[in-house]
């Protein structure tokens, strides 16, 4: 599945292909913010705001770095190591489509591209559980699936 995908690093944009549905949106005008009481009630373990990144120029913006080289951060490169599971982010296969509104907050919403270049998995930050330091937690088994709870 990672064919042709090494040698990024933190100076480069993420090369993830946008999923067929997210670009559908994009054109559409459809990928939008939803309410937060939306937003909580389809990920209950978000804990505070986020903000829907809504160009591809603002997801590769935000993706750009990562948290790599920081362990509670739980990010690594699959380009420079082994393969991690859940709670474990690969920078290299992973694009932020929102993010904290609140500055500090180090929240976000990723595409995790290791189960489907097309209809992603979905995990999203989560500060609270366990021991205070960042796990990433599947929110939705797909793309797809995290639209329609959304109802976008």
């Amino acid at each position: 599945m990672n064919e042709g995908i090494t040698g990024l690093d933190w100076r480069r944009e993420s090369r993830m292909p946008l999923p067929p549905l997210l670009r559908q949106l994009m054109v559409a005008g459809r990928w939008r913010q939803p309410r937060d009481s939306v937003m909580f009630a389809a990920v209950p373990f978000l804990r505070d705001p986020v903000d829907f990144l809504l160009s591809e120029a603002g997801m590769r913006f935000e993706s750009v770095g990562h948290g790599v080289g920081f362990s509670h951060m739980r990010e690594y490169r699959g380009s420079e190591s082994e393969p991690r599971p859940l709670p474990w982010l690969d920078a290299d296969l992973s694009l932020f489509i929102a993010v904290n509104r609140k500055i500090g907050d180090d929240l976000g919403i990723e595409l995790d591209y290791r189960t489907s270049y097309t209809d992603p998995l979905v995990v999203a930050s989560d500060w609270w559980t366990g021991d205070h330091t960042l796990h990433w937690r599947e929110a939705f088994l797909t793309f797809s699936s995290f639209v329609t709870a959304l109802r976008l």
